[in-house]
């Protein structure tokens, strides 16, 4: 990450600034996505009108649907884009923010319910994951949760298979870095290879949270395998197939051996009282 002046790297600003994730949780594995962390989400997300943080909430798809749902949500972007997309005809109760993950501009024990969608992926050090982690320990109330996603060490790798990256010289060099330390960079500058993150071993979330004092209670493989299909939107189209795909992504959700083959993973947390107090 670069200074606080700048909240996000210039290249990573670029990716976003063309509104590319305006639809992406509405189209290909992206649908598969976003319906399967609303599923998550709704195990753990207490009754509304709980106080949900949207941290680093993009264009307010998930922030809108929460609030749809009766919650009183609060949702907060790094990139101006995203934060004007989440603004436009809002549901929600506050006017999203532009702001820093690792800086929250919210009071202390003021939330149920934080997600971190988004941050971590583009804090590639350690300590400004960390930084994060501690101001959504701050924020949350005793027993609210945090959920947090992080992208698998092994996307990049696995992408190339099913879409033919990987015979792109360029993109080897993308995966070959991210499988040795999970630092992604795209020096090609093609809008498909990503741009400047850091990708989670699965064990990673879990030994970030718990190290700031959370209570890990799962982490999930968002998508599962289920991504991979090189014909994903014509199975997915199909009702009878998309509920396999379903079936199969449910099945495999915490099955350690398989964590690593999904695109996104989701990490649930716990403030208790207990470490709260620490």
């Amino acid at each position: 990450m670069s200074t606080r002046d700048s909240l996000l790297p210039e290249e990573v600003l670029a990716h976003y600034r063309d509104g590319a994730e305006m639809p992406r949780l509405t189209q290909g594995a992206g649908v598969l996505e976003f319906l399967r962390t609303q599923e998550l989400l709704g195990r753990y997300l207490p009754k509304p009108p709980a106080v949900i943080l949207d941290v680093g909430g993009g264009p307010g798809v998930c922030a809108h649907w929460l609030s749809d749902c009766g919650y009183d949500v609060h949702l907060l972007d790094p990139v101006p884009l995203h934060v004007c997309q989440a603004a436009d005809g809002s549901r929600l109760r506050a006017h999203p923010l532009v702001g820093d993950a690792r800086a929250l501009p919210f009071d202390s024990e003021s939330a149920d319910a934080v997600l971190l969608l988004g941050p971590l992926y583009h804090l590639t050090e350690r300590p400004e994951r960390l930084a994060a982690w501690r101001e959504a320990f701050r924020v949350l109330r005793p027993q609210g949760r945090v959920f947090a996603a992080g992208i698998s060490r092994f996307a990049s790798a696995l992408d190339g298979l099913r879409s033919g990256h990987i015979n792109d010289p360029a993109f080897v060099s993308i995966y070959q870095r991210d499988l040795q330390d999970g630092q992604h960079r795209n020096q090609s500058n093609n809008p498909f290879y990503f741009t400047t993150s850091y990708f989670h071993q699965p064990s990673e979330l879990c030994d970030e949270m718990r190290e700031i004092g959370f209570h890990h209670e799962a982490t999930f493989g968002v998508e599962g395998p289920t991504w991979l299909l090189q014909d994903f939107p014509k199975q997915w189209a199909d009702p009878s197939r998309r509920e396999r795909l379903l079936e199969v992504a449910r099945a495999v959700e915490r099955e350690p051996s398989l964590l690593g083959a999904s695109l996104h993973l989701l990490a649930v947390g716990a403030k208790t009282r207990e470490r709260s107090e620490r």
